[in-house]
């Protein structure tokens, strides 16, 4: 397991542990905490999503890019080529 991988475990453990405690130390009754976790994960679920989508925009402009940046190499070299055959 790399070190990465054993920071992602850990967190998660600790994620896990203080929302047990958290959960047994509220004073909220039982279907109030349920709601609030509810929409605690539901909040952490949007969060994700628009993260994800973001993340999403950024590779397809960085694609674009790449793909435009390639085109003109291309072109050069197409033109690089075609100067050659001339002479």
């Amino acid at each position: 397991m790399n070190d990465n991988s054993k920071l992602l475990v850990g967190l998660l453990a600790g994620l896990a542990a203080g929302a047990v405690l958290g959960i047994l130390f509220a004073p909220d009754k039982g279907s109030e905490t349920r709601d609030k976790l509810g929409q605690s994960l539901k909040d952490l679920g949007d969060t994700i999503k628009e993260r994800a989508s973001n993340e999403m925009e950024n590779i397809n402009g960085l694609k674009d890019k790449i793909v435009d940046a390639v085109k003109s190499k291309l072109s050069t070299a197409e033109d690089l080529i075609d100067e050659t055959r001339k002479v």
